[in-house]
């Protein structure tokens, strides 16, 4: 995706609107009484929300003008779909319906194939969410879906989890201001370690010179195998620091192992 883009289909993204709260409610509730002039202004008012959520698919590889049309699209339909009477925000209402439209053009275009009728079913299930969504004001449960569309919940599940777009392990998924954190960091190692007692014994032996936290730290992740924040949580510090505590414990030991 190109970054910093100021043009994007044809539209000057610097220039663009912003409407107020009070301006999007006097805008719906014309456009419910059939001012359709007042649905295009809605929609050019919005556009800085759509540049916003496509910055989040920015690693897609993804040209940014089919995304921001597609993300269009999403504000279109929520824009259609949005009621006053329920007391929400625009934009809270808006982004999931956005997320969800670029979503589905991606899994559409996606290299990885998912058999046709293990897409029916997730496309059905993604529909019934939407409609339970609105209807009840929560996101429902795989069971409620399940027994709507008549359906084994195991089944639902296998089709959801079919068509969801695979994400690498090097993915930031975090940044403050340091040294990013990445989707690996976020994974436990729960395999049997028993082969690796060896190894264990080398890295024990580096431990002793680390300080006590560098030493909690590196047993709970690597030989615990805890996540980040599951650590963060235990010791009572950031998930951040941990990162930072954890990348530069490992380099010290790097330098007493070689």
């Amino acid at each position: 995706m190109t970054r910093n883009k100021v043009e994007i289909c044809g539209v000057d993204t610097s220039k663009l609107p912003v409407l107020t709260n009070a301006q999007m409610r006097e805008l719906f509730v014309q456009l419910q009484n059939g001012d359709y002039a007042a649905r295009e202004q809605l929609v050019n008012g919005n556009l800085r929300l759509v540049l916003s959520v496509i910055q989040r698919f920015n690693n897609r590889g993804e040209y940014v003008d089919d995304l921001f049309q597609v993300g269009c699209i999403g504000l279109m339909k929520a824009i259609d779909n949005f009621d006053l009477s329920q007391n929400v925000k625009f934009s809270t209402y808006a982004v999931p319906m956005i997320i969800g439209e670029i979503r589905r053009y991606l899994r559409d275009n996606n290299p990885i194939r998912v058999s046709r009728s293990l897409r029916d079913i997730a496309y059905k299930a993604l529909q019934v969410r939407d409609a339970l969504t609105n209807k009840n004001s929560r996101e429902p449960t795989i069971m409620e879906i399940s027994e709507e569309l008549n359906v084994p919940k195991e089944d639902v599940v296998f089709a959801l989890d079919a068509i969801q777009d695979p994400v690498s392990l090097f993915e930031p998924i975090y940044q403050d201001g340091g040294d990013p954190i990445f989707v690996m960091d976020q994974i436990g190692d729960e395999r049997n370690r028993d082969s690796q007692w060896t190894e264990e014994i080398a890295l024990r032996e580096a431990m002793q010179r680390l300080t006590e936290r560098e030493k909690l730290i590196l047993s709970m992740r690597f030989f615990e195998g805890k996540t980040q924040m599951e650590v963060a949580e235990e010791i009572g510090i950031s998930q951040a620091q941990v990162s930072r505590l954890e990348k530069a414990a490992i380099s010290q030991m790097y330098k007493h192992v070689q």
